[in-house]
């Protein structure tokens, strides 16, 4: 039988929250090959394995669940692995590893010399695996508590010995140039500190831990930002905590201390001994704060944490051959790594997550401990953090979202009591370089004195920047729409975010002149801020783009609680979270024209350029005002092709988005370029150990724009929800995927020799 054109109308909460219709096209005949889908077996993604060992920690593999990383790597013969949990952070809001292990087996399976050596990463378990000359060892983390496992077996009897490698041993000052690795940056105390952690040997094996001390730098961050009459209404999380672990080892004994170096850093190991044994179970429990790892035998622990990866990727996945396969590939594996913080009480951080390594391997010029990244370990760049985030709707990944979310629910309060005190009004001000505490970073904070506004960043790239907590506000309300998330809890959030725009640029409006809003009846939204690129901005286009986005998505969420309820959504209503009356003050999308072509202008004015950033293309993503399905999407493409700040901002380092507007454009070949550079190209042994970019290594912020471009690819949806299929997909490049839609639906395409093969929708909503 031919193909033909069959099309399905489903229906759906439209934008203006009525049930509106939209159609799906699909290339085949739809029972035929839903049938096909619903039989296929379930999705098991390959291993990744290595046949040598490594040269140190800078080709290490990532292992880990529920908020631990590992970096697991084989040098000169021993295992050596690094652990590192989420929320580790001292005093000076470093985010601390717990330390290194290293294993050594006197029959010496995994030496240089080995023929039989593997080191796998097994996906769909969650595992590494390290076999040769008999020997076998797994690693893997607990999904469900911060329990680290190290199985041992050999098919004869050895000798191990076991090091818990600490270089927190002493008191360590932090020097000028290491600063960047906590809160201080370039203010600095002289007396500024790594303290040295608690070690002890047990019956069990040994303990390990670190106490905060009461005074931290949310103190010294509190009096420079003149917050000190605030100051127990401010939220304080680093403040006397404790974090650390507990090691257990049976059949080891402890034999003693011995001191090293590894790279650019001495250590002290503390060493424990089995003879005469073929298996054995090491077991390493981490805790921080209050968050303390619950009990699990490594057999119930294995099964349950196999099962959950195994149904990690059966949420979604993307398989393409030819050119593109490494690009998915690499997709795969850097998805891996984000659901290893699946359940941290904080957000995989966009400067290297919980995956970092010693830093003279990222760049010589930094001899310091493994604990040193760029841009802090409690320091939250919000610019660079979204990207980790945003293509967690479409992988099906929203559970993972929750630690971001929580983590701008908790600094709420903060939020909302500085921008009263400041400015003696209603809203929550998040800035770009946000604390932990919800305060602004100290020394990005900048410098005031008397009279200054206390509230605003004294800073040249920051200053008037607050729009991208509205990011977050949009994935919040689309993980209800995506996945339907209960997000009651975050209304509070969203409400006073909108009301922080809306409010504070009456205030300046009326401070500067006698109106609060301009001829029109529309905010005067200056001096603001495109990015950290056009400053001093009046009306930024990706300022105006956000509160119009972010605004239309609140009145669908409150349309459809509505109509969930029965209630007749048609006549005005009283919304639950915002004021709709700032619909009528949002400006208009500011445009201008270049070589006779009109385009989406950064803002209507600004004084400076101060970074490398492309806001005015911010309307087509992450707001989706322009683009593919959309009105008057001639203009963004424009904007893409003739805006000279554009073109010279171009790239796919780093945090760059080009690939992603390629994607949501059309560009087909540009896209496919674009995305393929992103993703496949990088400087270290692990393919997803993305370059440090802007930032730091793993780049995470690249990783997860790679993500979105690829998706962008291969779905899109119009803003009446019909869902377009392979949209910027080099259409002769054969490739399938599964990935999530609006109105909980769940699409699986395939596309083979040009043509649309398959394509069906179901949906994980009751």
């Amino acid at each position: 039988m031919k193909n033909s054109i069959h099309i399905l109308t489903f229906y759906r909460k439209d934008n203006r929250g009525g049930y509106g219709i939209f159609r799906i096209l699909l290339l085949s005949l739809f029972y035929m090959f839903s049938l096909t889908f619903m039989q296929a077996k379930d999705y098991v993604p390959d291993d990744y394995t290595w046949t040598t060992p490594s040269k140190n920690s800078s080709e290490s593999m990532p292992c880990g669940g529920h908020d631990v990383g590992m970096n697991v790597w084989v040098e000169d013969g021993d295992v050596l692995f690094y652990v590192s949990k989420s929320g580790m952070f001292d005093e000076n809001n470093t985010l601390l590893k717990a330390g290194r292990f290293r294993l050594h087996l006197s029959s010496e399976p995994f030496n240089n010399d080995s023929k039989e050596f593997r080191q796998t990463l097994r996906l769909d378990d969650g595992a590494i695996y390290i076999i040769g000359e008999g020997t076998e060892i797994r690693l893997w983390t607990d999904v469900y508590t911060s329990v680290v496992f190290a199985e041992i077996k050999s098919s004869k009897k050895i000798d191990a010995i076991l090091s818990y490698e600490s270089w927190r041993y002493k008191d360590r000052p932090v020097t000028k140039a290491e600063c960047q690795q906590c809160s201080y940056k370039w203010v600095l105390p002289k007396d500024c500190t790594t303290y040295k952690d608690s070690i002890k040997v047990t019956q069990l094996g040994l303990a390990f831990w670190h106490k905060n001390r009461e005074k931290t730098v949310f103190d010294f961050t509190v009096d420079r930002e003149n917050l000190n009459e605030i100051k127990d209404k401010l939220y304080n999380p680093i403040g006397g905590m404790e974090f650390g672990g507990n090691v257990s080892a049976p059949g080891f004994r402890f034999i003693g201390t011995e001191d090293g170096k590894y790279a650019s850093t001495d250590y002290r190991a503390w060493k424990f001994q089995a003879n005469g044994i073929r298996r054995s179970t090491i077991e390493i429990s981490l805790y921080a704060g209050n968050d303390k790892a619950e009990k699990v035998t490594s057999a119930i622990s294995r099964k349950r944490s196999a099962e959950w990866w195994h149904n990690y990727w059966q949420r979604s996945y993307i398989i393409a051959e030819g050119e593109a396969a490494q690009m998915v590939r690499n997709y795969e594996l850097f998805r891996y790594m984000l659901g290893c913080n699946a359940y941290g009480e904080w957000p995989s951080k966009f400067n290297g997550s919980l995956f970092t390594f010693d830093p003279v391997y990222v760049d010589e010029k930094f001899p310091f401990t493994p604990d040193f990244r760029k841009w802090g370990g409690g320091t939250m760049t919000a610019q660079n953090q979204r990207l980790v985030y945003w293509h967690m709707l479409k992988g099906g990944d929203t559970d993972l979202m929750r630690s971001q979310f929580d983590t701008y629910l908790r600094l709420l309060p903060a939020a909302v009591e500085r921008t009263k005190y400041y400015w003696g009004h209603d809203g929550a001000s998040f800035t770009e370089q946000l604390e932990n505490f919800g305060l602004p970073n100290p020394a990005e904070y900048g410098k005031h004195k008397d009279g200054d506004d206390y509230g605003m960043e004294r800073n040249a790239w920051l200053e008037y920047l607050w729009d991208t907590s509205l990011e977050f506000c949009s994935m919040i309300l689309l993980a209800n729409e995506y996945a339907g998330m209960d997000i009651t809890e975050y209304e509070p959030m969203i409400r006073q975010c909108i009301v922080f725009f809306d409010q504070h640029y009456q205030y300046i409006a009326k401070r500067n002149g006698v109106k609060a809003l301009d001829g029109n009846g529309k905010l005067i939204l200056y001096p603001s801020s495109a990015c950290e690129t056009y400053k001093m901005t009046y009306n930024a286009s990706s300022l105006v783009a956000a509160l119009k986005a972010v605004v239309g998505q609140c009145e669908h969420y409150d349309r459809s609680k509505l109509e969930n309820k029965g209630i007749d959504s048609t006549s005005a209503f009283k919304s639950s979270i915002i004021d709709y009356t700032i619909k009528n003050r949002i400006p208009d999308i500011p445009l201008h024209v270049i070589d006779g072509a009109t385009c989406i202008a950064p803002a209507v004015v600004w004084a400076r350029i101060q970074n490398v950033e492309s806001p005015q293309l911010y309307p087509v993503f992450p707001w989706r005002i322009y683009g593919l399905g959309r009105d008057n999407i001639e203009i963004a493409r424009n904007t893409y092709y003739k805006d000279p700040h554009v073109l010279s901002m171009r790239s796919t380092k780093g945090w760059k988005q080009d690939n992603i507007w390629a994607a949501c454009l059309g560009l087909t070949e540009e896209a496919m370029n674009l995305n393929k550079e992103k993703m496949t190209i990088n400087a270290y042994r692990f393919p997803a150990f993305f370059d440090p970019g802007y930032d730091w290594a793993p780049d995470c912020n690249r990783g997860g724009a790679a993500m979105i471009g690829i998706q962008e690819m291969l779905l899109q949806e119009t803003p009446e929800g019909e869902l377009l299929l392979f949209p910027s997909w080099d259409k002769g490049i054969n490739a399938k995927f599964r990935l999530h839609a609006t109105g909980g639906r769940i699409v699986e395409a395939e596309i083979k020799d040009g043509k649309i093969t398959s394509s069906v929708i179901t949906s994980q909503l009751k």
